[in-house]
């Protein structure tokens, strides 16, 4: 059976073509290209990366190969490397550059504002399309594991049983020696233990004065190979060091339109991450769906302040919280206002003493009468023995009633809250594998690889959209062009634009290979 020969490796070959014809009109990398070479990166703030005895490389041309490998699932820094060499999509993009590992890492770890910044023009080329509809948003988070393992990862307690447990060992090896005494073999293995067992309580004490110095915290912890990593739930009962990525989906085309890398739980983030999506959005006429994390007063009452109606899923009532008999939840005890009371179900009225108490984030009144004391009902309204039934009213109740209020109203709006902000998260880290950070030493160089991953995601999102090559690259045009009006004609040949500056017209012809010259 004859078979299709291939090329005889060791014949000499002319190419009838150049590089730029290797590279289909359609492929995405031009895209890139041109999204970047329309960037003014020295105003955005890109640093420029040095290399020993040569010119430095331009912050383009290494931000035009993170872009493609984040798109292709390529986030190592020696990967990039390689693909410098093999990749001719690579090879075309960054002009047959080839940067060291060492340079591509140093890059992206010393420009996370100067990437957040490019992301927001992803964002603006959405805009420009009307891809933004600014009407509903809903938020979310999602953990990344970091590069920090659990071993170490540390806490007061668990330094705690790490000095005791050395103590114990350090009095068995004492015992140990003062009964090997005359063998010296013994007696040098006993001593080296002893001495790898006190510089380990050398390095326990250490990260115990600094747990010490943090007193803001809750829960001081101490990672060492990622400082700003954090042990937090994952679901369930399952627990990493990781970083947690809050970000912010436009319901019209699931577009993120704003990110923030965090080592923080959900309970104090929606209330900044709404102050953003303002600004973003110019504007708070719209309604923004969240989960029960973020189910937390003081950022009601931001939301309220800010006029932004919020959708947040109301978690279940506390077992310290719950009555006997559900009928006699708190939620159940009606409030009025003028008269600053409240009336259980049995129609007794509960007063304050006018006193204000402080909790760790909140203050409240709270609400009692004497009526509990001979109420036949006492038994299924509380178990408290002493003062009856207490009602606890913090300053944000009043916001926290009126989320329940829009919750209640908004029939099945809420409903679509996971299908919009899960879908980010399926692509990046089922489909492309980013459920973790690659960068070390720090949540600056970690939001910088979050910033790269959200980017690619907008990016291939846009590449994907009904828009179309050409106009996505008039796009681009047009969105950082200042000088450049409003009014377009195009036709397949060429793009004509008025300036403001001058009173005749300027064509910018296009051609084949979508340059503008």
């Amino acid at each position: 059976m004859e078979y299709q020969q291939g090329q005889d490796r060791e014949q000499l070959s002319l190419y009838a073509t150049c590089l730029d014809d290797m590279i289909p009109q359609d492929n995405s990398v031009r895209l890139i290209d041109q999204f970047v070479n329309l960037l003014d990166l020295s105003q955005m703030g890109f640093q420029t990366i040095a290399t020993q005895g040569r010119p430095p490389y331009d912050p383009a041309d290494l931000l035009k190969l993170f872009i493609y490998g984040y798109m292709n699932q390529m986030r190592s820094s020696r990967r990039l490397e390689k693909e410098a060499y093999r990749n001719i999509e690579v090879i075309w993009l960054i002009k047959n550059l080839k940067p060291d590992h060492n340079t591509i890492a140093r890059f992206r770890k010393e420009n996370p504002k100067a990437i957040r910044k490019v992301f927001r023009q992803s964002v603006a080329i959405a805009r420009n399309f009307n891809l933004i509809g600014g009407t509903l948003i809903a938020g979310d988070s999602t953990k990344l594991r970091a590069q920090n393992s659990k071993k170490n990862n540390y806490n007061k307690k668990k330094i705690q049983r790490h000095l005791e447990y050395i103590d114990k060992k350090l009095e068995e090896h004492n015992q140990e020696l003062a009964k090997a005494d005359g063998d010296r073999k013994k007696t040098k293995e006993i001593k080296e233990q002893i001495k790898g067992r006190k510089q380990q309580q050398t390095k326990y004490r250490a990260i115990q004065k600094q747990l010490d110095k943090d007193a803001s915290s809750e829960n001081p912890q101490r990672s060492t190979s990622d400082p700003d990593s954090r042990h937090q739930i994952v679901r369930g009962t399952v627990t990493e060091v990781c970083y947690t990525a809050q970000t912010t989906v436009d319901a019209k085309h699931k577009l993120l339109i704003d990110y923030k890398l965090t080592n923080q739980n959900d309970k104090k983030a929606m209330g900044f991450m709404l102050r953003r999506a303002k600004s973003i959005l110019r504007s708070n006429s719209f309604t923004a769906l969240y989960d029960k994390g973020y189910h937390t007063g003081s950022e009601f009452h931001i939301a309220d302040s800010l006029g932004i109606d919020t959708l947040v899923a109301i978690p279940a009532i506390g077992r310290k919280s719950q009555a006997p008999d559900p009928k006699y939840n708190a939620e159940n005890f009606i409030y009025n206002p003028d008269d600053d009371a409240y009336t259980c179900p049995q129609g007794n009225t509960l007063y304050s003493n006018g006193s204000w108490y402080k909790a760790r984030n909140y203050t409240f009144k709270q609400y009692k009468t004497k009526a509990c004391k001979e109420c036949p009902v006492r038994s299924k309204c509380t178990t408290a023995k002493a003062n009856g039934k207490i009602i606890q009213r913090t300053q944000f109740t009043k916001n926290i009633q009126g989320n329940a209020k829009r919750v209640e109203q908004s029939g099945e709006l809420y409903k679509q809250r996971q299908a919009l902000v899960e879908h980010p998260y399926g692509t990046m880290k089922r489909q492309w594998g980013f459920d973790h950070i690659m960068t070390k030493r720090g949540i600056k160089a970690a939001s910088a690889d979050f910033g790269l991953i959200a980017l690619a995601y907008n990016l291939r999102r846009l590449f994907n959209s009904k828009i179309g090559l050409q106009h996505l690259i008039v796009a681009l045009f047009l969105a950082f062009n200042k000088y450049i009006k409003a009014s377009i004609r195009m036709n397949k040949a060429f793009i004509e634009c008025t300036t403001k500056n001058t009173d005749h017209s300027i064509n910018f012809v296009f051609n084949t290979n979508f340059n503008y010259f």
